[in-house]
């Protein structure tokens, strides 16, 4: 399809390089786009999309809000994607993305910095997509973005809420190694662990909770004032930490600035229910802790932190998303949305996997080697990783560099 650019306005010069109004458009037969390089330039079609149209919690404008505020690295660029028909004018999509620097060379990749698990477009309604249509919708917002060496979008879902996602229609989209999980939940909120999961797990579950009520009482807890939520949160860090400490892996929640996101996104969602924060308390003790995102009828279990030790022979991960899902349904919501990974639990509740993909484009010489040397760091890792006694000898080289150097393990 033959693809005309058309000049609107040049790019203002206001402080960071930011623009309060669309700086370009590209025209081709079905799309025009207009980027947008500041947050408030595309507030209310953003808004818009997100109460009347399709997207998920992931792209939430409050979630997009505390990204751009305080994750951001400095010097990046903010590009947000207006695609509009180009018959009628009206708008149709906006891809959220940015430009920084990494590893020698200039990257745009989805507006994430690593609290988005899935990069989908904010879509105007329900009408379908296909590949052709979402190809001429690509090809326009390739036209209206700055230069960079590569363009690497990954966490791509198949579907929005059950809309095909255009980014996942593309020719260039492959299939990556990450799968995330979730499962469809209907029907009475009080059955609806024995209707929808597997038998196994609704033995232990149940095994597991009269073993909890024994010791004096069970009872979960949702974080709904200002106080409860720095409280739980606080355990929340606590655990995860210790966790991953124990496990040899790292985690975001190391970097401060990760913490002081989730912590007043947390603080934030009191006003609308967008993030749910509960605990899974014992006496007066909490043994695990879940974080959700909420939007429209889907609930996403964003991240769980356990106290293993605390029960013996009990899993307390399990149990508090157990008792959520019984939570969510009560709700009227349709989907529980466990993640990003292949952590066995997922299969032992019932859920269904669904692979993600990922979008890369190597527009120079720079861009094409760097992505040579991803795709070979990617092999290694599967190799090691297949490799349970080499990967344990590494985690623990690697816990053993952090403590020399005074970092946390």
């Amino acid at each position: 399809m033959a693809v005309q650019a058309v000049q609107i306005a040049a790019v203002s010069g206001l402080p960071d390089g930011q623009s309060s109004h669309p700086v370009a458009g590209v025209a081709n037969d079905a799309y025009t786009a207009r980027l947008h390089t500041s947050l408030e330039a595309a507030g209310p079609l953003w808004l818009r999309f997100q109460a009347d149209g399709v997207c998920t919690a992931h792209q939430n404008y409050a979630w997009a809000e505390g990204i751009v505020a305080r994750l951001m690295p400095e010097g990046a660029d903010l590009l947000i994607v207006e695609v509009n028909d180009a018959v009628t004018g009206a708008p149709r999509m906006l891809v959220p993305l940015m430009r920084r620097s990494a590893f020698r060379h200039r990257l745009i990749e989805w507006l994430s910095c690593g609290v988005c698990d899935y990069s989908a477009p904010l879509l105007a309604d329900a009408s379908p997509w296909t590949r052709q249509s979402a190809q001429a919708a690509w090809a326009a917002v390739r036209s209206v973005l700055p230069p960079a060496d590569r363009i690497h979008i990954t966490g791509i879902p198949q579907e929005i809420n059950g809309i095909a996602n255009p980014l996942a229609l593309l020719t260039a989209t492959r299939d990556s190694l990450h799968t995330s999980f979730g499962l469809a939940i209907d029907g009475d909120p009080e059955t609806v662990l024995k209707r929808l999961c597997r038998p196994s797990f609704v033995k232990a579950f149940n095994k597991d909770w009269r073993r909890l009520e024994r010791l004096g009482g069970v009872e979960l807890v949702e974080a709904n004032t200002p106080a409860l939520v720095e409280l739980v949160f606080g355990d929340l860090v606590r655990m995860r930490l210790s966790r991953f400490r124990e496990l040899g892996r790292f985690d975001l929640l190391t970097q401060g600035t990760v913490v002081d996101f989730y912590r007043n996104a947390a603080l934030e969602g009191l006003s609308d229910g967008s993030v749910r924060l509960f605990g899974l308390r014992v006496g007066e003790a909490l043994i695990a802790v879940q974080y959700l995102l909420i939007h429209q009828v889907t609930v996403h279990a964003l991240m769980i932190a356990i106290d293993q030790g605390a029960v013996p022979n009990v899993s307390p991960g399990l149990l508090i998303m157990g008792k959520l899902m019984s939570w969510a349904r009560g709700l009227g919501l349709e989907y529980f949305d466990l993640s990003v990974g292949n952590q066995s639990y997922k299969e032992h509740m019932g859920a269904k996997g669904s692979s993600l993909g990922e979008l890369c484009h190597e527009n120079t010489v720079r861009g094409s080697a760097v992505s040579t040397a991803i795709k070979i760091r990617n092999r290694t890792e599967v190799f090691v990783r297949s490799k349970p006694r080499l990967l344990k000898a590494i985690q623990g080289l690697m816990r053993g560099l952090r403590r020399l150097r005074g970092g946390p393990e």
